[in-house]
Parts: C-alpha cells; structure tokens; sequence
C-alpha cells in the first residue's frame, strides 16, 4: 500500500523547501550558540563550550534525521501512518523519552571503549570529545545524504575510538569491547531478520492461507497483538525508563504481562466487532494492525529518545563538567540545557531530515504492508530483550532494517516456492498450448504472494502448459528484484561496516586539527 501524502507530507519531502530546512536548522544552532553563551558568561574557556553546544546540537540533529526513521518507517511504508503523521508523533516522543527518561547522569566514555585514566591532560579530553561529536554527527550527515541508515552509536562509539587513540595511542583502546560492537554488525540484523520472518510466516500460516481468514484472525490476532504489549511493556520497563526506576527482567517481564493482559480484553473485543464489517481477505486483516503499528512507532520512538540521546549529550555533559571542575570526568551529570539540546535536536532533525531514511525504510527497501510492519516492529522488541538478556550488542538500526529485509526475503522465498511447485504441476503439458499460456503469466506476474496460491490451483486444474527454463530463471529474478531491492542492500551493508572506521578516521585528523589550532 502506498504511503498517505498530504501537505505537511509535500512540505517535509519537497526539494523546493529544503533551503528552508536547512535554514531553519542553522538557526537552531545559532540559537543554541546563544543560549549557551548566556549560561556561560564568565566562565573559562566559554567560546569552546559555545562550539561544543553547536556540535552537540548538530549531532541531535543527525540522530533525529537518520536513526528515528527505522522507529516509524514501517508504519508509513504501510499506510498505516501518514508521513506528516509519523514525524509528528516520532517528534514528540522522542523528545519526551529524552528529557523524562534520559537520566540524570551519562557515561562520557560510550561503551566503555577507552580507558580514561590514562588522559591526564583536560584539554586534551575536551579536543577528544568535541572531535568525537562533530565526527560521528559528520558522518551521520553523510549517511543520510547517502540515504542509508547507520548506528548512531556505532558512529559516535568509532568517534570516541579514533580520537582516544589519536590522543593516547593504541593502547588507550579497549579492543575485548570493540569486538564485541563489530560481532554485533551481525548479530542484529541476522536476529531481527530471522524473527520477523518467523513472525510473517507464523502469520501467513495461521491466518493469511485460510480458506475463511475472519475466523482466523479473531483467533490468532489478539494473541499477536497480546505479544506484541508484552514485548514493548517489558523492553520499555528495561531500555526504556530503566534510568528512572531500575527493575530486573523478572519485574520487567510481569509489567509486560499485566499490559499484554490489557491489551489481549481489547483486542479480542475490537476484533470481534470488527469481524462483523471486515473484508475476508488479507486487506481485511490488515486493517487490524493499524492501531497497533501506530503505538509501536510511538513506543519505540521514546525508547529511542531515552537510550539515544546520550549518543549526542554525553560527550556535551563529559565537555561541560570537565571545563567546569578542572578534571577528567568518567560519568558526567547532565544540566538542563544539555538535555534541552538533545531532545529538542532529535526532533529537530527528524522533522527537518527524516523523511529521506523514513521512505527508505518504509517503502524502498521491499513493500510493507501492515502485517509486515507489524513483524518487524514485534522483532525489533524482542531482539533488544533477547540480546540485553544473553549479553550480546545490538544495535537497534541494525534490527529494524533487518527485520525489512528478513520479511523482503521471506516474500522472495514463498513466491519463488510457489513458482517451483507451479513448474513442476506444468512440465508434462505440450507446447501447442502455450498460447493459454501468456494470459496467466500476465496475471501471475502481477498477483501478491497469497494470490499466488489461488493461481497455482487454477493452473493444475485447467492444466496450463510449463514455463521453459530461462523463463523460469526470467521470473524468478524479476520477483526477487520487485521485492527486495539489491542496490539498497549493498548501500547500506557497506555504510554499515565502515560506519566505525570511517568516523574513528574523522576523529582522529579533527582531533590532530583542534589540538594545532588551540595549543
């Protein structure tokens, strides 16, 4: 289903407003600059603060503009959320999960991937900082002209790293740690992928391939719905407010049942006087998921404000408190205007910027429809549980797109299944019928994966004639082009793998550049 578009839509995406984006942005730093400016008056080294507030801003903004689509584009690839609806909402929230459940304290070493102690020199962990931050807001910015989503914390994680070491050698490093961010580069998109596809295909089979799909849904749905609330309950209790109350998964796990239980009442009663109007067919299931994919995008939104805002305050926090006590700090106390830069910087820019990444995710990638958001959306939550709980790093980027690409290939897997048993039904009729032929393969050609199904009993019982084999080759490699688009692929795997590299090297010749200018 093609995307709602409206006006606040045009606006957003139009490349005749874009100078005005872009303005409009320039003025929030200088407002930030100003700000900032006024705080500071008086203290030393003011003017350095200033520019780092400015860079700090700049990064929020690239989060906001790259990182919040893979939260919402889904739903908008789906229909189930207008694009102007979408940035509203993610906008919102975001910036509500940051500043209520943003913390009150942020590690200033991200992850933990260079030892502190060994930076004696304030000045040089100031210039380390700020270089880390305009380098992972850099290529954050690059990204997104590139049109790929990246982590955002991979970017400021390789910032962090190039610049430790351009200060303090290689030995600064912790490389145990950077071994694990580099496994998690296959570890999130391989899990994301494959429990989105489990999900679609559990669907599919439950539901989408009954003879009678109402029934179906108004068995199978609630409880869908009823393990997606637990699953955002409980991700939301553990990554979500975990800096405003600290439970365990037991804990976690028993809010996210109460919601689930909620959740399941409504659902089994809004399905059933749903079933009553509802289309039998999978447009009609689908108008189920709207709901719940729009409370998604909200709910994964905040947690993302939450967990991701330090990716651009905490090297500000580390800034501001090592300029003001004179001292390398290892966790650094957030003040208001701070937090203020961030939040209002993540929303900023994904209503500025965001829409790019959002059609990438949402409609570029492979077609969504809402069963298929839904998947993803449910796969991205239970992944964080599942590897916060085993210790693993994720990075919820890396899930969200390859949740996409896990139902994209799944749909290639089914059709491509359904063309082979179409074949091989086929193979023993002669060519004199190949003129019947032609019609079919129009309507084939066209139909979507659960059509398919209805066209290959057509076939067997009128007994149409087989494909020939480049034929067969022919079709297969246009379905897997129309469904998951290769080049994306490529584009973004390698911005992916050299997301860490490429900002540690922007750090480390920012850092050799500060240091020049300011000694």
């Amino acid at each position: 289903m093609a995307p709602k578009t409206g006006f606040l839509d045009t606006l957003l995406t139009s490349p005749s407003t874009e100078r005005y984006r872009v303005g409009f942005s320039l003025l929030f730093l200088l407002g930030i600059w100003l700000v900032v400016g006024q705080l500071s008056s008086g203290m030393p080294n003011s003017m350095l603060l200033m520019a780092a507030a400015v860079i700090g801003g700049y990064m929020a903004i690239n989060i906001g503009a790259n990182d919040v689509a893979n939260n919402v584009g889904p739903a908008v690839g789906s229909g189930a959320l207008s694009l102007g609806g979408a940035v509203l909402i993610a906008a919102i929230f975001e910036a509500g999960g940051a500043i209520i459940a943003g913390g009150d304290v942020v590690s200033t070493i991200k992850g933990g991937i260079i030892a502190a102690d060994r930076l004696d020199d304030v000045n040089a962990f100031v210039w380390l900082m700020t270089a880390a931050l305009l380098a992972g807001a850099l290529w954050l910015n690059l990204a997104t002209w590139m049109g790929a989503p990246v982590s955002t914390t991979h970017s400021i994680v390789g910032g962090v790293l190039g610049a430790g070491i351009a200060a303090g050698g290689w030995g600064i490093a912790d490389w145990a740690v950077m071994s694990k961010i580099v496994a998690s580069w296959v570890i999130s998109p391989v899990m994301g992928g494959v429990l989105a596809a489990l999900f679609l295909f559990a669907i599919k089979k439950s539901v989408l391939y009954r003879q009678n799909l109402i029934p179906a849904a108004r068995t199978f749905v609630p409880w869908l719905v009823a393990i997606m609330a637990w699953a955002f309950g409980t991700y939301l209790m553990v990554k979500g407010v975990k800096k405003i109350i600290k439970v365990d998964f037991l804990e976690a796990s028993l809010v996210g049942l109460a919601v689930a239980i909620v959740v399941f009442v409504i659902m089994r009663i809004a399905v059933g006087r749903r079933a009553a109007t509802m289309e039998n067919s999978s447009a009609g299931v689908n108008t189920l998921f709207t709901w719940p994919l729009i409370f998604a995008a909200a709910l994964l939104s905040f947690a993302h404000g939450a967990n991701d805002v330090a990716n651009a305050i905490g090297p500000l926090a580390a800034i501001n408190d090592a300029l003001s006590a004179g001292a390398v700090v290892t966790a650094a106390s957030i003040p208001l205007w701070v937090m203020l830069v961030g939040a209002l910087g993540l929303s900023v820019g994904l209503m500025l910027f965001g829409p790019r990444l959002i059609k990438t995710v949402g409609s570029e990638i492979t077609e969504l429809d809402k069963t298929r958001a839904f998947c993803i959306a449910l796969s991205a939550a239970l992944t964080v549980i599942i590897a916060s709980q085993l210790g693993l790093p994720v990075s919820s980027t890396h899930i969200a797109i390859g949740g996409v690409f896990g139902v994209g290939f799944l749909r290639e897997y089914l059709k491509s299944n359904y063309a082979t048993q179409l074949h091989k039904i086929m193979e023993h009729h002669d060519e004199a019928e190949q003129e019947r032929l032609r019609p079919f393969l129009d309507d084939f050609r066209n139909a979507s994966v659960e059509e398919m199904e209805n066209l290959l009993k057509q076939a067997k019982k009128k007994k149409q004639v087989p494909l020939s084999k480049s034929e067969r080759k022919r079709l297969k490699k246009i379905y897997r082009e129309e469904m998951v688009k290769r080049s994306h692929l490529t584009r973004i795997v390698a911005a992916w793998i050299i997301t860490v590299p490429a900002s540690a090297l922007m750090a480390a010749t920012l850092f050799f550049t500060l240091r020049g200018l300011l000694m």
